[in-house]
């Protein structure tokens, strides 16, 4: 019996750390279609009400399904958040000849090691310049799926 409580009290733990590692980084790069001012604060759900909405409902729902109080659930995510890394305000993507050139060392590294030939390499390099390979970007973003343009 103590063995079954021992093994259910884990994978009550690992359901719900699995919960956490699944949808943070949906909250994290979740998106409001409505535009909001900036607030100028950096406090987790700032600015975007349905955010803080949405972490809020986050922390209850972890702490309800690990059994913990959901104030320290909310502080660790606050905790996450706070120290995910932010890019600068005036970082600039790279260009397409800078994407270019560091496909090529990957691929010449991958040739050397015996992972691809060099045909394969050349084929690669050829449907990128066509642009059949895509961009940097992610779905809606430019160079991606449904984006528009290149990025430049």
């Amino acid at each position: 019996m103590k063995r079954r409580l021992t093994i259910g009290v884990g994978a009550a733990t690992a359901a719900g750390a699995l919960a956490l590692v699944l949808v943070a980084p949906h909250l994290a790069f979740a998106q409001d279609p409505t535009p909001s001012p900036s607030s100028g604060t950096s406090a987790p759900g700032a600015g975007r009400p349905d955010q803080a909405q949405r972490q809020d409902d986050l922390a209850t729902a972890l702490a309800q399904e690990l059994g913990i109080d959901k104030d320290k659930v909310a502080a660790a995510l606050a905790k996450i958040e706070a120290n995910r890394p932010k890019p600068p305000a005036d970082a600039n993507p790279p260009s397409d000849a800078d994407r270019t050139a560091a496909l090529k060392s990957r691929l010449d590294a991958a040739v050397k090691a015996g992972t691809i030939t060099q045909a394969e390499e050349d084929a690669i390099l050829k449907a990128a310049a066509a642009g059949v390979l895509g961009g940097p970007g992610g779905p809606g973003r430019p160079g991606g799926p449904h984006g528009t343009g290149t990025g430049q």
